[in-house]
């Protein structure tokens, strides 16, 4: 099933057929079985590269590593891109990675041995530009760090370590990116400063504990968070300046909840940053919050997203709420082509300026069409789409 309904979008938007059946398919999808003997045992693990369309730009999209990643997770994440770099406006196509591996089974050599053979595989595209990897869930810049290894391209990957190219703030800009976006919809929908919030992050990997930083630098009282091995929760505000030195909450002495718990408490604004189909019909239903910012990649099914709509709350799509690491990105591959140098300071500057472009558009889209923030935000980004196909005379 794709992401975003076609169908539906061009009814706001002037989508013909042709675009419409260039959309509804990959442009090109690619299966490898990666495999290593390894202390006299055999490694593998099914391997997934997908390009979604790439008429704005080569197809940008994170390799994730992960034992339930599937060749469908893989196409829909890869189509995600699409509409998120468009929607952004960085002349990027959507595409994406997967590796099918629980990375803690890997020890630290394995894991570089495999992501070298990831490159062998499919070095021609990374060598000619076609696809522009990055860190995802399961993978890291010292993943990203052994690519460039591999093809001696700087501009070939992003999400390295920043003295070996990378840039500095891409580690924390999806954090920073959901954070400014939690903030701007507090402003537009509920005329809120971020002092005036209370939050409630499902997630505590990098984009969730960068968003709780970010938030609770601003002043909100990020009050629950949550990972694989606890939920914590304090009515007064979680000391998130001592928890971001924790690995995991399982280092945390903190009052915990469940983790179902979590998603219904009643706080302005509840942020899923772990995996996908999250806000499930059930949570929709019950859940406290007033507005849901996505951090985390599809994280709302179609029935909850209904049910949000009809109890009239709010949900900031990913596409739009965790763009910050795909605009550092584009950063990162300018960089590298041209050489230049870039500051901490730019890359927020960078991923504000782009955030609250397309924060706006999104907004006036919602008025004038008396839509959802969802179905807006897909109005724009495939509007975005076309018109490039368009100029390209793809259509």
């Amino acid at each position: 099933m794709s992401v975003v309904d076609l169908e539906l979008v061009s009814k706001y938007a002037d989508i013909g057929v042709e675009a419409r059946q260039l959309l509804g398919k990959s442009e090109q999808e690619h299966y490898a079985n990666l495999s290593l003997k390894w202390e006299g045992g055999l490694i593998q693990a099914d391997t997934y590269v997908v390009f979604h369309c790439a008429v704005r730009g080569p197809a940008k999209g994170g390799i994730r590593m992960s034992e339930n990643v599937s060749m469908e997770e893989t196409r829909r994440l890869a189509e995600l891109m699409t509409y998120k770099c468009a929607l952004a406006k960085i002349p990027f196509g959507g595409g994406k990675s997967g590796i099918c591996i629980n990375p803690k089974t890997l020890p630290v050599e394995a894991r570089r041995t495999l992501i070298r053979e990831y490159v062998h595989i499919f070095e021609p595209f990374l060598r000619n530009g076609a696809y522009i990897p990055a860190p995802d869930l399961g993978t890291t810049p010292s993943d990203m760090a052994t690519i460039y290894g591999r093809t001696h391209m700087p501009e070939c990957v992003t999400g390295k370590p920043p003295r070996i190219g990378g840039l500095p703030g891409r580690e924390e800009a999806t954090g920073y990116g959901v954070a400014t976006s939690a903030r701007m919809a507090a402003t537009s929908i509920f005329g809120k400063q971020p002092s005036e919030l209370r939050v409630a992050i499902q997630g505590f990997g990098n984009v969730g504990r960068w968003t709780a930083k970010f938030l609770n630098d601003w002043g909100a009282k990020v009050v629950a968070i949550s990972d694989v091995n606890k939920a914590v929760y304090m009515e007064d505000g979680l000391p998130i300046a001592e928890m971001m030195a924790m690995k995991t909450l399982a280092d945390a002495s903190l009052p915990e909840i469940s983790h179902d718990e979590l998603l219904l408490l009643p706080v302005d604004i509840l942020i899923p940053a772990a995996v996908e189909n999250v806000i499930t019909e059930c949570v929709a239903s019950n859940t406290g919050a007033k507005l849901i910012v996505e951090a985390a990649n599809d994280p709302t099914t179609r029935e909850g997203d209904c049910i949000l709509q009809a109890r009239g709350i709010p949900a900031i799509p990913d596409i739009l709420a965790n763009a910050g690491g795909v605009i550092a990105s584009y950063i990162e591959w300018r960089q590298a082509k041209s050489g230049s140098l870039t500051e901490r300071s730019e890359t927020y500057a960078a991923i504000e300026k782009q955030l609250t472009r397309a924060f706006e558009e999104m907004i006036e889209t919602v008025s004038r069409e008396n839509v959802s923030h969802r179905l807006a935000a897909h109005i724009i980004a495939v509007n975005e789409v076309v018109e490039s196909m368009r100029d390209r005379s793809w259509v």
